[in-house]
């Protein structure tokens, strides 16, 4: 398929990054976006004052957080080679039996550079999503036991707090989840020292001179994050040939570890189970496999696929996908959803909803956006994590008929 140079960014990006995802969260009519902030009418100003706040999860537990710094010293930073050694920052989500302090969802900074770069800084202000509600706390005392860890990878240019609602839902569930930022691959992730890293990976994609070449800079960059997971996987157990560098290491079991993410995060958690035999399951939330299945498969682990109906189905334009399913030779689910976009697999439409915010496109509604996504991740990892039978995963459901099960 050839397209024009003028075309290749935008056509290669809109499969991992939501440029044209500004219609992803679109504002009620009384917030038309070509009005500044300055324009906006008193009921306005009264909508971008509410409180919204991440679903408080199902599970049984309270939810811990902390907040690691890791610095991976045998590798250089793909993107700003003169920063040194690549740098992560993950947040550690984990059962808790409460107690703690409240934690914010993201800076003011994180904020107001992700709604810039997502075109929606006219719809919702940067004090409002960094002052969204969360259930996770600082401090909380620990659950008893060895739990099972989830690595979790955001969607290319989103930083990590944008999975909060799955992170928070698999700790109340019992499980230790990292979720974790790679350096300069998001709009903006604050980093120690004051520093707000921003999006160079995007501009070096956007840059790239064919479409070809971009894909394979997009391969690459799954392939880098596979690396940040084993790396991670490395630094929260003894696996890593060191004492861990979380304090909580041992509530984590070694034997019961999985990957997920959105987006690109979703291709890197496949590929990370291709490099990593400790990662036993994975789940793909809509992105594309720019860095393909082997051919040989995952060596029987099992993969969820769930994504969109319009863009992830059979025949869709997104042919990696079929590729995929032929190549898994495990326990294997390729799920749809009717009327889903990009961003349904995270906070945004989630938060949106709240706000009576809502995607023309993508109209399923935010609070069906966060519901589908927690039972269905949830119990694939309930399922091979732990061992539980889920009749949620055989097939159909009446309580969700917008979910499809694909066996092309």
């Amino acid at each position: 398929m050839t397209r024009s140079r003028r075309t290749t960014a935008a056509v290669l990006l809109t499969l991992t990054l939501p440029l044209g995802a500004a219609t992803t969260i679109t504002a009620p009519p009384s917030a038309a976006a070509d009005r500044t902030a300055a324009d906006r009418t008193a009921a306005d100003r009264t909508a971008a004052d509410q409180t919204v706040a991440i679903p408080r999860p199902t599970g049984r537990h309270a939810v811990g957080r902390d907040v690691l710094h890791l610095v991976d010293e045998k590798r250089r930073d793909p993107w700003v080679p003169a920063a040194g050694a690549r740098e992560l920052m993950v947040s550690m989500y984990y059962p808790a039996r409460g107690g703690g302090d409240a934690v914010p969802y993201m800076t003011v900074e994180e904020a107001a550079l992700l709604l810039k770069g997502l075109k929606l800084d006219t719809a919702y202000t940067a004090a409002q999503l960094s002052n969204v509600r969360v259930n996770a706390r600082s401090g909380a005392r620990p659950a008893a036991g060895r739990h099972p860890l989830v690595l979790l990878s955001p969607g290319f240019t989103l930083n990590r707090a944008t999975l909060t609602t799955l992170a928070e839902e698999l700790a109340s569930k019992g499980y230790v989840v990292a979720l974790v930022d790679h350096a300069y691959e998001s709009f903006g992730a604050a980093f120690p020292g004051g520093r707000t890293l921003t999006c160079v990976a995007c501009r070096t994609i956007e840059s790239a001179p064919t479409d070809a070449a971009g894909r394979e800079l997009l391969a690459k960059t799954a392939r880098g994050r596979a690396a940040d997971l084993s790396f991670v996987i490395g630094e929260l157990t003894r696996t890593g040939g060191h004492r861990p560098s979380w304090k909580r290491w041992k509530m984590i079991d070694p034997r019961r570890i999985g990957a997920a993410g959105h987006s690109l995060g979703g291709n890197a958690a496949a590929t990370v189970m291709a490099a990593d035999r400790r990662v036993r399951a994975g789940a793909n939330l809509d992105g594309t496999f720019f860095a393909p299945i082997p051919a040989s498969g995952l060596g029987r682990r099992p993969l969820l696929m769930i994504g969109t109906k319009a863009g992830h189905s059979p025949g869709s334009a997104d042919q990696t996908w079929r590729q995929a399913w032929q190549r898994l030779d495990g326990w294997k689910r390729w799920l749809t959803v009717a009327d889903s976009g990009h961003f349904t697999f995270i906070d945004l439409p989630v938060l949106g909803g709240q706000l009576g915010m809502t995607d023309p496109s993508a109209p399923l509604p935010g609070k069906r956006s966060g519901e589908i996504t927690r039972a269905y991740v949830g119990a694939f990892f309930d399922r091979h994590l732990r061992g539980e039978r889920e009749p949620l995963l055989d097939g159909p459901s009446a309580a969700n008929p917008e979910v499809a099960f694909q066996n092309p």
